[in-house]
């Protein structure tokens, strides 16, 4: 079958089994990953966004990160290539990690990689990559409905506690430090995952370098920091092939 007729066609068995192994885990991220939308969905309207613009800009941007850091610049009546700059510097990982997809999905339509490339987030490259990234066969049915197991309830989940932080926002008490508490939320979900010292030199790297890089504009120490925990991370995991025996 050609590749841009390939279809996600109704499960067998095994890819149901896939599927509710991604859920599982999605399951696992669900509380960190509410808090995280319900402080995006508040910090737009804080902002001054109409509530119709705040569902929009969730709805189409589908990106925390990217949605606060235009969120100032728009308010300050920044120019337009200045805001898509910023949100491309932020953003900027995810052409990482369609990169380390790319093997797992290129059979599919363009249409439909764009799809499941906007349905992604951090939390759905580290499940995905921890469970499959040292598959020999890539591109089997089981890794694509593991890959929507996963995405499908955190889209979901983000646009309802975003939908929440939204409309509701307004009566969460000032001292709260929502901030403070969606970024533990996050940690206690990434950090479990890091079981090998290649992942834990990456992660180390990364957020050293974004610490020293919180002086440069439009956030490119964020930039700065993956690639160099990428780039870390690949070191090691060759240092680590080397010494094997």
């Amino acid at each position: 079958m050609a590749h841009s007729r390939s279809s996600i066609s109704w499960p067998d068995a095994r890819a149901r089994r896939s599927f509710a192994a991604g859920l599982g885990h999605a399951a696992s991220a669900i509380v960190a990953l509410c808090i995280w939308a319900f402080v995006t969905g508040f910090a737009m309207v804080s902002y001054g966004l109409s509530e119709g613009m705040a569902v929009l800009m969730s709805v189409l941007v589908y990106a925390g990160s990217a949605q606060l850091t235009a969120l100032p610049l728009m308010m300050a009546g920044a120019p337009l290539w200045l805001i898509f700059a910023a949100g491309f510097v932020v953003n900027i990982r995810f052409i990482i990690f369609g990169a380390a997809l790319q093997p797992y999905f290129r059979k599919y339509s363009w249409l439909k990689r764009l799809g499941l490339g906007y349905w992604s987030s951090d939390l759905v490259f580290v499940f995905f990559m921890t469970r499959y990234g040292d598959a020999r066969r890539k591109g089997t049915r089981g890794q694509l409905w593991y890959y929507l197991g996963v995405i499908v309830p955190g889209w979901f989940a983000w646009q309802f506690f975003s939908l929440l932080g939204i409309y509701t926002g307004a009566f969460v008490p000032p001292e709260w430090s929502l901030e403070f508490a969606a970024t533990l939320a996050l940690m206690g979900v990434a950090i479990p995952l890091v079981k090998a010292m290649p992942m834990a030199v990456s992660v180390l790297v990364t957020a050293v370098v974004a610490w020293l890089g919180q002086p440069l504009p439009l956030r490119l120490g964020l930039a700065v920091a993956i690639v160099a925990g990428v780039a870390a991370g690949v070191l090691a995991e060759m240092h680590k092939s080397r010494r094997a025996p």
